[in-house]
């Protein structure tokens, strides 16, 4: 029998603690209006377009670190699943193979099991947008230039969370009642980085046959 969303996506299972945006900031009033049209039903790919006015910065802003909350409560759920002896290359399928690479201990690109990768991959990204520096939050300061592409670089290593999530661990998924849940949160994703060409369509190519209705 499928357990309730609530027991399935328990947020004491996420990785790290949610990253929340200030009340009464321009980011917060995008947040709740991407929210709303979220939960009113419309069109994932209506949902994903820029509204009228806002900054595609902000924008973009608002759904990475939306989507590191989302992907990293899914993950945080599938962890118990997802160990060093079931999933000691992190991968998608027999095809595809991801190592991990960073600026401090990882110079090079290096074979990690699938748990490891995903907390390097958390650690990272949270640091990142807790970074001022990229992530500003105060008013009157802008993005960097490299913003785009660093967001490019975020949202292709969370999309490797859902080829491994879907080629690896889809049994778990459905035997928890989670996958309408996540179907949607994936549909989301995908309809957001094809709207703004965040990732590159080669990284696409492992859940290439997966149908976008699903």
């Amino acid at each position: 029998m499928a357990l309730c969303l609530k027991q399935v996506f328990n947020k004491d299972k996420t990785f790290r603690p949610r990253k929340k945006f200030e009340p009464g900031t321009q980011r917060f009033e995008l947040y709740k209006k991407a929210q709303a049209s979220l939960k009113s039903g419309l069109d994932l790919k209506a949902v994903v377009q820029l509204p009228p006015g806002e900054s595609i910065n902000d924008w973009i802003a608002v759904h990475v670190v939306d989507f590191f909350n989302r992907i990293n409560l899914i993950y945080g759920t599938m962890s118990e699943y997802c160990t060093e002896k079931s999933c000691p290359i992190m991968s998608g399928g027999l095809k595809y193979e991801y190592r991990w690479q960073d600026d401090s201990k990882y110079k090079k690109p290096t074979k990690l099991s699938a748990p490891q990768y995903m907390c390097m991959l958390m650690d990272w990204i949270e640091m990142l947008i807790n970074n001022e520096d990229i992530f500003p939050t105060r008013i009157g300061v802008p993005f960097p230039k490299q913003f785009q592409q660093v967001c490019t670089k975020i949202l292709t290593r969370l999309f490797r969370v859902f080829v491994h999530v879907y080629i690896h661990h889809f049994d778990s998924i459905i035997n928890m009642g989670a996958e309408a849940h996540v179907n949607t949160c994936y549909k989301h994703f995908y309809y957001f980085i094809r709207e703004f060409s965040l990732v590159d369509h080669r990284e696409l190519e492992p859940l290439v046959r997966m149908p976008q209705g699903l």
